[in-house]
């Protein structure tokens, strides 16, 4: 199935979570500094292996940065 991730057409597995997908384009390490949200809405971590995404589902994963 098609979803969106940062606004780029992506082909994932049907029933994939937030967290598959996450693992998927991140390494372990830095999973743990992102924020996801699918369709506009922010997915808690404790939740990302729970939330399944759907065809057409817009993904926004975004990185922590620390710095000036």
């Amino acid at each position: 199935m098609i979803v969106q991730v940062n606004g780029v057409a992506r082909d994932v597995a049907d029933g994939l979570t937030v967290a598959e997908l996450v693992a998927e384009l991140t390494d372990a390490e830095a999973a743990r500094g992102i924020a996801v949200a699918v369709d506009g809405a922010v997915v808690p971590r404790a939740d990302r292996g729970r939330v399944r995404l759907a065809a057409d589902a817009k993904v926004e994963i975004v990185t922590a940065v620390q710095g000036g």
